[in-house]
């Protein structure tokens, strides 16, 4: 197989630039810090009929786009994401399970010396294994241990490494020996770009009730700031026009001054009992009956142990 040219290499990778972004309306910046050869195939199976991945240097990329953007100018906002080892996976498909996709292809790694912790990393507390003989790599960490039937034993659990600190060479040496692989690498989505618009991955787990709900609070705090600054807006009007009427109706009580809205209002303060609500009068009758049994009965029962005699007879 001959190998093209370097200028006939260049002039194919544009093409093909642009024809993904001509083809595909979705794109996801992606990180690919610490991800091998190996994985990135695995994770190019996994997108198969789904993305496509693209990857090049940053500068030929920029080129290939700026050379478009007198067909797509909505292009330019990928431009300033265009930095440090990024890729670009384009797809037509659903944004969140091409995501899902993305995330769920993770590799386990050990925490190598001068990287950069993603994450925390905790030693869980209990029985390590390992020989006395090691009990100096815990003593240079200040890490509380016993030995226990002739193995060393960690007391409590600890805080080894705490995310964005540089691993440390006792650290890494001290987890290769636990046996732990504390990250776990991938690609990180770093930005989205869909219609003309680029935003944070994170805007995908944004549901309709989180938008409704924001746009409520975002129409109430207009409306507080117009009410108290006195400057009305669509959403302040109907709050002045209530609080308006309530201020009418509460000059209005203590004046003469009258109105339909407020006659009703006024009628109840001076008689509040002409408002209260009257028990049914069938209802009175019907427990005033139970209650006249009652009374017959027992005169009849009074009548009955006379036994139709006087006191004096």
């Amino acid at each position: 197989m001959v190998r093209e040219d370097k200028a006939t290499w260049k002039t194919n990778y544009f093409l093909k630039v642009i024809r993904h972004l001509d083809e595909y309306p979705k794109v996801f910046i992606v990180g690919v810090d610490n991800v091998g050869s190996k994985q990135m195939h695995q994770i190019r199976q996994s997108l198969r009929g789904k993305a496509e991945i693209l990857m090049g240097k940053n500068t030929m990329i920029r080129k290939a786009i700026r050379g478009h953007l007198e067909n797509n100018p909505s292009l330019e906002k990928i431009l300033s994401h265009i930095k440090g080892n990024v890729g670009f996976v384009f797809t037509k498909e659903d944004l969140v399970e091409v995501r899902d996709i993305i995330l769920a292809n993770k590799v386990a790694a050990p925490a190598r010396a001068g990287a950069i912790a993603p994450c925390d990393v905790y030693i869980p507390a209990g029985n390590t294994g390992l020989g006395p003989e090691k009990t100096s790599f815990f003593q240079a960490l200040a890490i509380p241990t016993k030995i226990a039937r002739g193995t060393i034993e960690i007391l409590s659990d600890v805080h080894l490494i705490k995310k964005d600190e540089k691993v440390g060479a006792s650290e890494s040496t001290l987890l290769n020996m636990l046996k732990i692989s504390p990250f776990s690498y991938g690609l990180q989505i770093e930005q989205v770009y869909e219609d003309g618009s680029c935003f944070h991955p994170s805007v995908l787990d944004i549901t309709s009730d989180d938008i409704l709900a924001k746009f409520r609070e975002g129409i109430a705090n207009i409306a507080s700031v117009s009410l108290q600054i006195g400057y009305p807006t669509v959403v302040s009007v109907p709050h002045s026009i209530i609080n308006g009427f309530k201020n009418i109706a509460a000059v209005a009580l203590e004046t003469e001054i009258t109105f339909p809205q407020v006659e009703q209002l006024k009628a109840y303060l001076e008689d509040p009992s002409a408002f209260a609500v009257a028990a049914p009068v069938e209802a009175a009758s019907e427990s005033a009956a139970p209650a006249a049994e009652e009374k017959k009965e027992e005169s009849e029962e009074e009548s009955d142990d006379d036994m139709g005699f006087g006191l004096f007879d």
